[in-house]
């Protein structure tokens, strides 16, 4: 993962307070939701939905709250059948952004997504031009409470592929489908474990080196995860130290 967007970082230190709860929450519920109707209600037998309940539990969705969302999902209880779509597209300076949604009405999506694009000085693009740029990965975020050496050590033995220091935390990658028995054996090996989530890891960076490009980049990020169909954005951008305390990032 040597390379990664500190934009993850961004998104790990800002938190829940760029949301309002409730609207967090939704987008949680989608994700369960989804990941029971495509795998199953039963988290041993389906990873993604493991993965989701485990993320979903660390916002403080509470248990009744998942458990409706998963029965939805299996059909035991009637809900909206989400569809999940991707979007592909660029922001200044040819910064690649991938988009995943779930939708009830992708004729609503779809439009609404290109309008953000055009407003904020990116561009959409066509299906398959920037997908190939990224790759499912678990990520599992781990506090900078013990050497580099050491969970690396820990972190390939329990299956993790690398390990890269953002900030004041590591981020572990694994292949997707291990990312829960990855942070298990890292429980189990008696590293804290902060988070863990599947996410899509650039092959190539774009570096920013200005505030203003990286502002312009930034908003247009901002822009689409507001929308409320929006589940993740993902870029190939990296933004420098520097550049980060200019931008006055909490």
């Amino acid at each position: 993962m040597s390379g990664h967007s500190k934009w993850a970082t961004i998104k790990h230190k800002k938190g829940a307070a760029d949301k309002a709860r409730g609207k967090l929450f939704a987008k949680l519920i989608k994700q369960v939701e989804v990941a029971a109707r495509t795998g199953g209600g039963d988290p041993d037998m389906n990873p993604n939905l493991r993965t989701m309940f485990a993320k979903a539990r660390e916002n403080s969705v509470p248990i009744d709250t998942i458990e409706r969302a998963i029965k939805r999902g299996t059909g035991e209880m009637e809900g909206v059948n989400y569809e999940e779509v991707t979007y592909e597209g660029y922001a200044p300076g040819g910064v690649a952004i991938f988009v995943e949604c779930l939708t009830d009405n992708r004729n609503r999506t779809g439009p609404e997504i290109r309008t953000i694009f055009s407003k904020q000085g990116g561009s959409i693009a066509e299906p398959g031009s920037v997908a190939w740029q990224f790759h499912r990965k678990g990520l599992i975020v781990v506090p900078a409470t013990m050497s580099e050496d050491d969970l690396m050590l820990s972190a390939l033995e329990a299956g993790a592929e690398d390990i890269a220091a953002q900030g004041d935390v590591f981020h572990v990658t694994c292949e997707a489908a291990e990312t829960m028995n990855v942070r298990t054996a890292l429980e189990e090996a008696g590293v804290k474990v902060t988070s863990s989530d599947l996410t899509m890891v650039p092959s190539t960076m774009i570096d920013v080196d200005t505030v203003d490009g990286a502002k312009a980049i930034l908003r247009v990020i901002d822009a689409l995860d507001d929308q409320d169909d929006v589940q993740e954005v993902y870029a190939n951008f990296d933004i420098s130290d520097e550049i980060l305390a200019a931008l006055d990032v909490p």
